[in-house]
């Protein structure tokens, strides 16, 4: 009877061990260095959970993502609305993961309100893009669409090269390079937060950065999902409290220094935010883009599927 009660457990024990879920393979995640690569530094060593790759560029992002060789990716919020679009409805956005990351910058004293802008020219990065579709907003919401003259330079790195040397008086900038030339030219400095004007001008948050899941991967993996967020808020909540966070980032290659981490942290406005928030700030925000250029949100403005219950 003993023997046949040791055979039963045994079988038992194998059919038990068979039937045990196998450990969830780690979640592909694609961040892109800056602002947006901030938020997840304290999660990137959690290889067992994650699988973080770090990017230069949104378009490495998007073909990665639109390939499946990536579960979850950080991208504008515009290129969110233009996946959800190109891929037929297939993305669900997460959260948000950067709130308004635009500054004017200035070399001088001259600047302390949008009407002080009025007759003079802004040097500004991101033609065609978020950067400016957000100024033309703003300076059309408070009449001085006629008064300023904006001269778009192709890239962000030529931009801050030409305001730390001073070619640049005034100029439309976009962390972590207002950072960068404010450590290297201490006599520039940030003249306006377009974060508040947008507020003040919209009354919504001026969402820059989300957290994008292909809806497959969020139908099938609902733990996952939930891990990576409750996961994203805890690092997040790392990043902007502190005191190695900005050596970290630095350290991880998110942002060329310490010093630049360390300033471009609190104007990063590093947020997880879910739910209703979420999406209330967001599609006021992709309908200010619509209205701008159709193109710049995929033709047309997403579904309320785009958003995570």
């Amino acid at each position: 009877m003993k023997k046949l009660l040791a055979i039963l457990t045994l079988i038992v024990m194998i059919f038990a061990v068979g039937c045990a879920k196998a450990p969830a393979e780690p979640v592909n995640i694609a961040a892109l260095k800056g602002p947006t690569g901030m938020g997840i530094s304290y999660m990137m060593e959690d290889t067992e959970k994650y699988n973080v790759e770090l990017q230069d560029a949104p378009d490495v992002v998007v073909g990665k993502f639109v390939s499946g060789e990536i579960d979850i990716a950080a991208v504008p919020l515009n290129l969110a609305a233009v996946l959800y679009n190109k891929t037929e409805g297939n993305v669900v956005l997460l959260n948000l993961d950067t709130l308004g990351v635009l500054y004017i910058v200035e070399n001088g004293e001259t600047i302390n309100s949008l009407a002080d802008l009025a007759g003079k020219t802004i040097y500004a990065s991101g033609e065609g893009a978020t950067p400016q579709y957000v100024l033309d907003y703003l300076l059309a919401q408070n009449g001085l669409t006629d008064q300023v003259k904006v001269e778009y330079v192709g890239e962000h790195t030529a931009l801050a090269a030409m305001v730390a040397s001073g070619e640049a008086q005034v100029a439309l900038l976009p962390e972590p390079f207002v950072s960068a030339v404010t450590v290297k030219n201490p006599t520039v400095h940030v003249a306006l937060d377009l974060n508040y004007a947008w507020e003040e001008a919209s009354g919504t948050k001026l969402v820059m950065g989300v957290y994008i899941a292909s809806r497959t991967f969020y139908n099938e993996h609902p733990d996952q999902v939930k891990a990576f967020l409750a996961d994203y808020a805890a690092s997040v909540e790392k990043v902007n409290t502190s005191a190695d966070a900005a050596q970290k980032i630095a350290d991880l290659g998110i942002v060329g220094s310490a010093a630049i981490a360390e300033q471009a942290i609190p104007r990063s406005y590093i947020v997880s935010i879910t739910g209703e928030e979420a999406k209330t700030a967001a599609s006021a925000v992709l309908n200010v883009l619509f209205t701008a250029n159709p193109k710049s949100v995929g033709g047309k403005l997403p579904g309320d599927d785009l958003y995570a219950e």
